[in-house]
């Protein structure tokens, strides 16, 4: 039997395919359809201080090759998620990470105080794909020095490990890297969505209410595969893959060029079951290359 486990910041994860935030909610729908125990961990979608309703409609359009979403971090608000979500995730069979953002520096803070104080949370996962209100409404992840201030105030706030989650659309996604781990996290997972947008022909208008979204699924892998081996060369921290993962093919990439552990989100909307699989397909790839431990496959790249 291949052993599948890794290291994720000192959290140890039964397989390294965990689902990405904002793909499954807060599990209990899944939870239906798949095994979610069978899975190395869930990333809850994202949660904010005060509850948000989101962009207007249309928020999701099909591509040729993805998903285009403008969804707007709707969200019932930390208060309600500790008090109806966190109950359901705390009794699942799998490591639970929280994802969380804020408009400021401070709020990020209070929010890691309050989740610190609840038993079973593996991990926090860092959005700073968010607007940095105080700095105009830039997001914290496009300036290393914001990244970095928002990292400083969580680690101060709990002991949890923390997760920075990477915006792809910057100049130099390594500048943040290093940024981020300068600061004390303890990984960092990329990418989030590349913007982008749909045009209706007819009516000459947006698709999306919110006229931009972020593009996910098979599209940006490779933009994704690029950015997380540039990531891993720069930085010591473990590294999260996520971009376009449907397979195990695909999650072998990712960990080859330096991911310790995968998310897969996207793929989750026409298969359930797609991180089941993988985990099966990654199974099957150790024993029939005669690979005793998957980890040793990180960063195994021949250049």
């Amino acid at each position: 039997m291949a052993d599948l486990s890794v290291n994720l910041a000192g959290c140890r994860l039964a397989n390294p395919v965990l689902l990405a935030s904002g793909t499954c909610n807060y599990g209990e729908e899944l939870a239906e359809l798949t095994d979610l125990s069978g899975l190395g961990g869930v990333i809850t979608k994202t949660i904010t201080p005060s509850p948000r309703a989101g962009n207007p409609a249309p928020r999701i359009v099909e591509t040729p090759a993805g998903l285009l979403n403008a969804i707007g971090l709707q969200n019932p608000g930390i208060d309600a998620f500790i008090a109806h979500r966190w109950p359901f995730l705390q009794k699942l069979n799998t490591r639970i990470v929280v994802n969380i953002a804020a408009d400021t520096v401070e709020e990020f803070a209070r929010m890691a105080v309050r989740l610190d104080r609840l038993q079973g949370i593996a991990a926090l996962e860092i959005n700073i794909s968010c607007p940095n209100l105080k700095q105009g409404g830039m997001a914290f992840g496009v300036d290393p020095a914001s990244a970095a201030a928002v990292v400083r105030a969580v680690k101060q706030a709990t002991e949890l490990p923390v997760i920075v989650k990477l915006t792809p659309n910057v100049t130099d996604i390594t500048q943040v890297a290093t940024a981020v781990e300068a600061a004390g996290a303890d990984a960092v997972s990329l990418i989030n969505t590349l913007v982008g947008m749909a045009v209706d022909v007819n009516l000459r208008r947006p698709v999306l209410g919110n006229i931009t979204g972020g593009l996910s699924g098979p599209a940006i892998k490779p933009v994704a595969l690029a950015m997380v081996w540039k990531v891993h060369r720069a930085v010591r921290l473990p590294v999260l893959g996520i971009g376009g993962i449907r397979t195990g093919r695909d999650a072998l990439e990712f960990i080859i060029a330096g991911a310790t552990a995968v998310q897969v989100g996207t793929a989750t909307f026409t298969d359930p079951n797609a991180g089941i699989a993988i985990v099966r397909e990654l199974h099957q790839y150790c024993v029939d290359q005669g690979i005793s431990r998957l980890s040793d496959l990180t960063g195994s790249l021949a250049t």
